[in-house]
């Protein structure tokens, strides 16, 4: 089978690339300098040359902030783009597998953990435009994949980021009044993999949580980041989210409820710290 993945240079589809050399199958991997997923004709095009029966889609708009005031862009990545791929599919009789965002949520308090069947109410752009994408997705076979707190090591992200301050820095003040799960893009992709290559894409749909096990706040996740890292001189403070304005209001509690993932697809899910240790592993190798 051909698979296409997009997005290949994020964080999720780096990891994705580590993975391939083991797959029984063939694998295209793209950004958007090899293909414009914004291009209906351009997606169908690769498509039909490439023979493609599976996408992969780990391309998206990330920058939440920035969204608020460049939504329409953020759209056509995280919207418009889901639905020319679901079109493809469905013309090729395929398979579409998505990743989404626990910022589809935010503007219900909830205070026990988000099921898939939960009413979505995201609370900014960003959410907005993922939620979007989820849409476009049911246009053909598809497989979405809601998570949360996503970091690895390449690119940008959080806890590359409080590496860095925590080393630099004698003091740091983190919000502890917001709560999630910090999940290791390695454990999903290694997830999602599993999945493709056993044929369970094929026997199953609809949206599904996964996020890495246990709940924290940033303040608690960048705690540990130190503890790991060894970076203890820097002094730890919690603070409320208040103190650092931003465009967008973010979830509160956005901890996700892995019970259906679980129980379909026969998978334990590591705990976020075992998870962040083997993360740290590899930066320091």
């Amino acid at each position: 089978m051909n698979i296409l993945l997009t997005g290949a240079n994020g964080q999720l589809g780096q990891h994705f690339q580590l993975l391939a050399p083991k797959s029984n199958h063939t694998w295209f991997f793209t950004d958007v300098e090899e293909l414009d997923i914004t291009d209906r004709d351009s997606i169908a095009t690769f498509v039909k040359d490439n023979k493609i029966r599976l996408i992969i889609n780990c391309a998206a708009y990330t920058n939440v902030d920035k969204a608020e005031s460049d939504e329409a862009t953020a759209l056509r990545i995280n919207g418009d783009a889901v639905g020319h791929m679901a079109d493809a599919m469905k013309d090729a009789d395929g398979t579409l597998i998505h990743f989404s965002t626990d910022y589809v949520f935010g503007g219900t308090l909830y205070n026990t953990p988000c099921t898939e069947d939960m009413a979505p109410n995201p609370t900014g752009a960003y959410g907005r435009t993922k939620l979007a994408g989820e849409r476009a997705a049911e246009r053909c076979r598809h497989l979405i994949f809601r998570t949360s707190w996503l970091y690895s090591e390449f690119g940008k992200n959080f806890l590359l980021t409080m590496l860095r301050l925590t080393n630099e820095k004698p003091e740091l003040r983190v919000v502890f009044d917001q709560v999630g799960t910090p999940t290791y893009a390695g454990d999903l992709a290694k997830a999602i993999f599993t999945i493709v290559e056993s044929g369970e894409y094929q026997q199953h749909d609809g949206i599904y949580n996964f996020a890495n096990e246990g709940v924290c706040s940033w303040y608690d996740f960048t705690k540990e980041i130190a503890r790991q890292s060894g970076h203890t001189a820097c002094r730890i403070l919690p603070c409320h989210s208040n103190e650092y304005p931003s465009s967008v209001k973010r979830p509160a509690y956005s901890v996700l409820d892995k019970t259906k993932f679980k129980t379909t697809f026969l998978q334990e899910i590591p705990y976020w710290t075992e998870a962040l240790e083997r993360c740290l592993f590899n930066i320091q190798k």
